[in-house]
């Protein structure tokens, strides 16, 4: 099971960090959406950091939660339109 944990782990950081820098935000900043997309941004980023304080503390259960955490948000900020994603990615789940 310690396997199947550590595979999971390292696929949600893996997916995360790559969610991050394929996603740019799609409505002009200086609206309300646009601040909302920022903050939507910042938190994945802040549950990628987590994540990653929770592998070097050798806690891969909450390391995992907050990888799934920040993917979530940044997922449901792709499905309301607060960002753009390159065409035919497998990142998101855009329908």
């Amino acid at each position: 099971m310690a396997a199947d944990l550590a595979e999971k782990t390292d696929r949600y950081e893996g997916m995360l960090a790559d969610a991050l820098s394929v996603a740019e935000v799609a409505v002009p900043e200086s609206t309300p959406l646009g601040r909302a997309a920022t903050d939507v941004r910042e938190m994945a980023f802040s549950y990628l950091e987590d994540g990653r304080h929770f592998r070097e503390d050798d806690d891969p259960v909450n390391a995992l939660a907050a990888f799934s955490y920040g993917y979530g948000w940044l997922d449901a900020g792709v499905r309301m339109g607060l960002f753009e994603v390159p065409a035919g990615t497998e990142l998101f789940t855009t329908e």
